[in-house]
């Protein structure tokens, strides 16, 4: 028997094909969403540079998160607003692997930083009289570089079985970027090695760092508990809360997707969650730490501050009347 099989060169991302009268409206909305994302995030970046009383593990830490959101949101968004815009769902084989790969390694980084955040809470909060030594810039330099290099470098095996795969029947993706799931069930190849082999990874870069973040809070509640004063509790709580609801919102999100049964009448709801923590929580994140951290709150005044008062000067010169000098009688 003889097969005749088309090697599929590029993809079409479904993602919202179907609701064609809202296009404009849709492009509108995540154009705004993806401008308010890098927008607050690289200004964090930005203040955690600049700001001296930043100059801390905690914010060194929320920087990186930071800068790992605006490139979360940069892999996903500016391609699906290319096809709302020009109505071209197409993507190449390569690029559909690219997007996979570098929104891939950037997911379990994050998961990787995250744990390190939630280590930093415990130390400040559990064990202060060891928090300078232990966590100390070395130390802060090797967990971030850790974490970075671990997420890029775990995701290099999937992508090397993907690019071994025969694509050779339908081309079109039920989603709206690439993720591995829809890839996979169009492979005409055998797909059970890279199914175990992203099994064990997954397990490995989101068990244990899930663990460690539970941990950790479990020791600062119980820490925070015994604090005898009301005050003392809220300004320890304080320090960890904006952390504490990123890290639900992420891991909430991302457990929610990855486990919802793959099924016809759940598709389109996978796709709204995916949506929600692939697109929102990058936008969510600067929002939780910026209304929620009174440091980011000073330190963003500070730095409107000039411009605040620029503003203002400009006004009153607008407004002062003009004196005439006198007039000279003839």
């Amino acid at each position: 028997m003889s097969w005749n099989w088309t090697t599929i060169t590029e993809f079409i991302l479904l993602g919202f094909g179907d609701l064609l009268q809202l296009q404009t409206l849709l492009f509108l909305m995540f154009l705004g969403i993806y401008i308010v994302t890098v927008v607050g995030n690289i200004l964090i970046v930005v203040l955690v540079v600049t700001d001296r009383h930043l100059h801390t593990p905690m914010y060194f830490f929320l920087g990186n998160l930071s800068c790992l959101e605006t490139c979360y949101t940069s892999t996903l968004l500016p391609r699906m607003l290319a096809s709302l815009l020009t109505g071209d769902r197409t993507i190449s084989f390569s690029g559909c692997l690219t997007q996979f790969y570098i929104f891939g390694s950037l997911a379990a980084t994050e998961c990787l930083l995250l744990s390190v955040m939630s280590y930093d809470r415990y130390l400040a909060i559990c064990q202060p009289l060891h928090y300078a030594t232990r966590m100390n810039s070395r130390f802060c330099l090797q967990m971030t570089t850790g974490s970075w290099a671990s997420g890029f470098l775990a995701s290099l095996p999937t992508i090397f079985f993907i690019s071994q795969f025969t694509f050779c029947g339908p081309n079109e993706l039920d989603h709206f970027f690439c993720d591995l799931s829809p890839i996979i069930k169009l492979a005409c190849s055998d797909t059970r090695q890279l199914e175990v082999s992203t099994f064990i990874l997954c397990f490995i870069l989101t068990l244990p760092p899930f663990l460690l973040t539970v941990a950790s809070y479990v020791s600062i509640i119980s820490t925070i508990l015994k604090i005898p004063s009301s005050t003392g509790r809220q300004k320890a709580f304080s320090t960890c809360s904006s952390h504490l609801i990123v890290v639900t919102i992420f891991y909430g999100t991302l457990v929610t997707v990855y486990l919802l049964p793959d099924t016809e009448s759940l598709r389109d709801l996978n796709k709204m969650f995916s949506i929600f923590y692939g697109v929102l929580t990058p936008l969510i994140n600067p929002l939780i730490y910026s209304l929620r951290n009174q440091e980011v709150k000073r330190a963003l005044r500070t730095a409107l501050l000039p411009c605040l008062t620029f503003t203002r000067l400009q006004r009153c010169q607008a407004h002062r009347p003009v004196r005439k000098g006198p007039s000279i009688g003839m």
